[in-house]
C-alpha cells in the first residue's frame, strides 16, 4: 500500500520524485510536500459552524428535566435575544444617521455665518463630531457582538430569491349563446369529424375504444354524442337495427363521459382514461345500470324513428293531396268521401244520366251543395260531358291506390341505396 501525505516543505523536485519512487516500490509512506499558502488555500473554514444553537445533542437532557418545556424556554430566550439585538441595531442606525444630517446641517451654516456665529457652529461641530466617534466605536462593538452571536434556525440560512409561479387552466371555449351559433357549431364538427365520429362507433371493445378516443380526444363532447344519436335514429329508419345497437352502445359510453366531467367539474377529455378504468372493474350493478341505459336509449330511438316515419307518410300525404287539388282547391277523394252512397255509385259507375237523375231527386240546396264540392275538386267539369265525369271518377277511385304504389315504390329505391358499414372488432 502508498501512503501519500501533504508536507508544507517543497525545496528539491527530483529528490522528491525518486522519494517517491523508492516509498512506492517499497510501499512506505511518502510525504508530498506543498507551500504553506497552497495548504490554507485548498482548506475549507469550518469556524463557523462552531456555534450554533441547532445540535442533535438537545435531546439528550436529565430525566427530571421537561424536555418541551426546555426547549419552549430555550426558544423564546433566543426570540428574545434576537428582538433586543434587533432594536438595538435600528437604535444604533438612527442615531448616526441623525449625527450625520446635524453634521451636514452645521457645515452649511458654518459657511454663510459671521465670525461670532461660526464660533458658537464650530463648537457644536466639535460635539457633533465626538459624538460621531463614539457611536461609531458603539456601533463596531455591536457589529463584533453580531458576528460573534450563535447561528440558529432562524439565521442559519436566507431565501436568495423568492418566486411564485400559477399556472392558469385554460379556459374552456364558451357555449354557444343562441340556437343559430350552437348549429353553425354543430354543423362545423360534422364537417370535419363524421367519418372519425363512424369510425369510433364501430369499435366493439372497449380497449380499443379508449386506444382511439386518446389519439382523437377532440370526439368527446356534447357534439360527438349529439351526432351519433342522429346517426342512430337514421339506422332504425333504415331497419338496421344491429348496426342501431352498436352504435348505441357507443353514445352511452360518451354520455357517461360527460356525466362524469360534469359531476367532477373537469375537461370531458381528461375523463377517458378514469371512465374506461373504472368501467372495466365496474360490479354487476354498474354494469346493469349501464345495459339498461343502452335498452332505454334504444327505445327512445325506436319512437324518434317511428315519429319521423309517421311525419313523413303525413308529409308525403299532404304533398299528394296539393297535387291533387281541383280548381276550387278541395281535394276529390275528401269530397267523392262526403258525397251521398246514390252520387258515389255513379260516379263508380261513370253513368251520366243515372248522376243526373240522382241530383234531381235530392233536396234542391243539398245538391247544390254537392255539385259545387264536385266543380271545385275537377270531379264535374261544367260542359266536358262524359270525359269530365269520368276523369273525376278514376281520379277518385285510384287516389289510395296510387298512393300506395308511390310507397312500395320509394321502399325498394331506399333498399336498393341501401348502404353498407365495415365492422370493425
Amino acid at each position: 500500500f502508498l501512503f501519500i501525505l501533504v508536507s508544507p516543505v517543497a525545496r528539491h523536485p527530483n529528490l522528491l520524485l525518486s522519494q517517491f519512487c523508492a516509498s512506492a516500490e517499497t510501499g512506505g509512506v511518502f510525504l508530498f510536500p506543498l507551500s504553506s499558502s497552497q495548504f490554507s488555500n485548498t482548506m475549507v473554514d469550518y469556524s463557523k459552524w462552531n456555534h450554533i444553537e441547532v445540535s442533535d445533542d438537545e435531546d439528550d437532557t436529565h430525566p427530571n428535566i421537561d424536555t418541551p418545556s426546555l426547549f419552549r424556554w430555550r426558544h423564546q430566550a433566543r426570540v428574545e435575544r434576537m428582538e433586543k439585538a434587533t432594536s438595538s441595531r435600528s437604535t444604533m442606525d438612527a442615531k448616526l444617521a441623525q449625527n450625520r444630517v446635524k453634521l451636514q446641517e452645521v457645515d452649511k451654516k458654518v459657511a454663510s455665518a459671521d465670525d461670532e456665529k461660526k464660533k458658537e457652529l464650530k463648537s457644536q461641530r466639535a460635539a457633533l463630531k465626538k459624538e460621531k466617534e463614539e457611536l461609531e466605536k458603539e456601533d463596531e462593538r455591536l457589529r463584533k457582538e453580531e458576528q460573534l452571536t450563535p447561528w440558529n434556525v432562524d439565521t442559519l440560512s436566507q431565501p436568495g430569491f423568492e418566486k411564485s409561479v400559477i399556472n392558469k387552466p385554460k379556459e374552456p371555449e364558451a357555449d354557444p349563446v343562441n340556437e343559430d351559433e350552437w348549429a353553425d357549431h354543430y354543423s362545423k364538427f360534422v364537417r370535419q369529424y363524421s367519418k372519425k365520429m363512424k369510425e369510433f362507433a364501430m369499435f366493439s371493445r372497449h380497449d380499443d375504444s379508449e386506444r382511439f378516443l386518446k389519439d382523437n380526444t377532440h370526439l368527446v363532447c356534447e357534439h360527438g354524442a349529439n351526432f351519433l344519436s342522429i346517426w342512430c335514429v337514421d339506422l332504425c329508419v333504415e331497419e338496421k337495427r344491429s348496426l342501431m345497437e352498436r352504435v348505441s352502445r357507443q353514445v352511452i359510453v360518451l354520455q357517461y363521459m360527460l356525466q362524469l366531467a360534469k359531476s367532477l367539474g373537469a375537461d370531458p377529455r381528461g375523463c377517458i382514461g378514469p371512465f374506461y378504468s373504472k368501467f372495466k372493474v365496474a360490479d354487476k350493478e354498474y354494469q346493469a345500470a349501464y345495459e339498461d341505459e343502452v335498452r332505454s336509449f334504444i327505445e327512445r330511438v325506436e319512437g324518434r324513428a317511428q315519429a319521423r316515419l309517421e311525419a313523413a307518410v303525413k308529409e308525403h300525404e299532404e304533398e299528394e293531396r296539393k297535387k291533387r287539388l281541383g280548381p276550387g282547391g278541395l281535394d276529390p277523394v275528401e269530397v267523392f268521401e262526403s258525397l251521398p252512397d246514390v252520387l258515389k255509385k255513379c260516379f263508380e259507375e261513370k253513368d251520366i244520366g243515372a248522376l243526373q237523375t240522382a241530383m234531381s231527386k235530392l233536396p234542391k240546396e243539398e245538391a247544390a251543395y254537392h255539385l259545387k264540392r264536385c266543380i271545385d275538386s275537377g270531379m264535374w267539369v261544367p260542359g266536358g260531358g262524359a270525359a269530365g265525369a269520368a276523369e273525376g271518377s278514376e281520379e277518385g277511385e285510384a287516389a289510395a291506390a296510387n298512393e300506395e304504389g308511390e310507397a312500395g315504390a320509394a321502399a325498394a329505391g331506399d333498399e336498393a341505396e341501401e348502404e353498407k358499414y365495415e365492422d370493425i372488432d
